[in-house]
């Protein structure tokens, strides 16, 4: 029997070597190639979840680009989730999502509408404990209304003049300022008469601006949050190909636009009435739908530069899939992927912030919402965190089931060379000379399965241990190994 063991043991290893693939990562520049704000990989907590709306747990339904199912409001800033979030800083909060533009501020409009959302004083004071609390920065979501198209143009602010009114007199914070949630999808959501015209929706952004000004003058204006599809784009025209027409209206009425942001979720799931790519473990880790990021971030790439050169570019909101998430995907280990990957992408290419959807809510948040746990995503996330500074550098070609981003490292670090293998077979890795010396560190986060619940930090698993923040010194690596194994993800640090 021993003897066995031992063929079996030596068997294996053969198979190991044989099924191994050597790569060299170079660097195409030896200069950073782009710069990210420090707050790139942000967060966000939905309307619907603060205010107790329409939205997905416990829910297979759709309704009219909704949630299925009525939740009770939550007190975000009584949550236990201090050393969570702290893990993420420093960071945006943007409160926001579909149910933005129905919700009334403080008070119900009249009593024929006793069931309408409401954020009340209370909620709105508890969203801004949380980010006094955490030293955020806030992005908030203003209404822009439900009226019909005749309307378009004439927008009136007296709900968003009384929020804005009572926030200043209460010290509230309010750094970016956004009219209305993904306006280009509102024949989608909210019916075809709903749906605003470029020129009209530039007028109300004037208008829009100049009450937020009123109120908080050194707020910035960020739109249109254009919601990006996966295949499709801005989908059909010409209802939802909105971006390039407003931004050049935007111009045109000199909006004080300084970012301009879109939304793109690359998966959909299963509650989705229509799926363009549905959310499923191949599609996630297949590299023709991760590169789909970064054909449109070129495309409002263009778009900013023509007529908004002097704005930051963001994505302003993303998650793994539309709708809530894929269950059973969303929250496991197979999430890491793309997520990992689009961040690399979106530094790479001009994206200043990224905004994640969400902190916690639906199967794509990084906290479980009914356990109030890290999920997968949270520690890659926390990962990024703590190594990827702001300089940006471009590596070599790679080959195409192997990503891989560089950027100057936190801390004493020189470099962080973050490597994602989609393929289950592993990669012999060594460095040209522009990393000067082998890796001194290394993170490896792995997992037993793709779907996994649970990841393992250089073999150990990840969780929260006490009441702090979690550390990099929780995950000792006692030997820096320059091998990648199938389905892992590595971040290498360089002194």
């Amino acid at each position: 029997m021993p003897a066995f063991k031992a063929r079996l043991a030596w068997l294996k290893s053969w198979l190991f070597k044989t099924a191994m693939r050597r790569c060299h990562i170079t660097l195409a520049e030896p200069q950073a190639v782009a710069h990210i704000d420090v707050h790139y990989l942000s967060f966000s907590v939905d309307i619907s979840v603060i205010a107790g709306g329409q939205w997905w747990e416990g829910s297979d339904r759709v309704i009219k680009g909704l949630g299925g199912a009525k939740v009770e409001p939550l007190a975000l800033n009584e949550l236990p989730i201090d050393p969570l979030v702290q893990g993420l800083l420093p960071a945006y909060l943007r409160v926001g999502g579909s149910e933005a533009d129905k919700i009334h501020y403080f008070s119900h409009p009249n009593a024929s509408e006793s069931d309408a959302l409401v954020l009340t004083r209370d909620m709105w004071d508890g969203v801004q404990a949380f980010v006094a609390r955490h030293q955020l920065k806030f992005s908030f979501t203003f209404k822009y209304g439900l009226f019909s198209r005749e309307h378009h143009g004439r927008w009136r602010g007296d709900e968003v003049s009384r929020l804005l009114a009572y926030s200043r007199a209460h010290g509230h914070r309010l750094d970016i300022c956004e009219l209305g949630n993904e306006l280009n999808a509102y024949w989608a959501f909210h019916g075809i008469n709903a749906q605003p015209r470029a020129e009209r929706l530039a007028a109300d952004y004037l208008a829009f601006s100049e009450t937020v000004h009123d109120y908080y003058p050194h707020a910035q204006i960020i739109g249109p949050g254009s919601a990006f599809w996966p295949r499709l784009g801005e989908t059909l025209k010409p209802f939802s190909n909105l971006s390039q027409k407003f931004l050049r209206a935007a111009r045109a009425r000199s909006v004080p636009l300084t970012i301009v942001d879109w939304h793109y979720y690359p998966f959909q799931s299963r509650r989705s009435p229509v799926r363009t790519r549905t959310a499923t473990k191949a599609n996630m880790l297949r590299p023709r739908a991760l590169n789909e990021y970064r054909r449109y971030c070129q495309q409002l790439k263009r778009l900013r530069d023509l007529y908004f050169p002097g704005a930051a570019l963001w994505t302003g909101e993303s998650g793994s899939a539309q709708c809530g998430g894929e269950p059973k995907l969303s929250d496991r280990f197979a999430s890491c992927f793309w997520w990992l990957d689009q961040l690399g992408l979106g530094a790479l290419h001009g994206q200043q912030v990224m905004i994640r959807q969400s902190l916690i809510g639906g199967d794509y948040g990084l906290i479980d919402r009914q356990t109030l746990k890290p999920r997968p995503d949270y520690w890659a996330s926390w990962l990024w965190k703590q190594l990827m500074g702001e300089s940006v550098y471009k590596l070599g070609q790679l080959p195409s089931h192997l990503r891989g981003y560089c950027h100057h490292g936190r801390g004493a670090w020189s470099k962080v060379v973050v490597l994602i293998n989609l393929s289950h077979r592993p990669w012999q890795v060594d460095f040209d000379d522009h990393f000067e010396s082998p890796p001194s560190s290394q993170y490896l986060l792995t997992a037993k399965k793709l779907t996994s619940k649970k990841v393992r930090i250089n073999g150990r698993r990840a969780k929260i241990r006490g009441a702090k923040a979690p550390r990099l010194s929780d995950y000792p690596c006692a030997e820096v190994s320059q091998l990648l194994p199938g389905r892992g993800i590595i971040f290498w640090c360089f002194d």
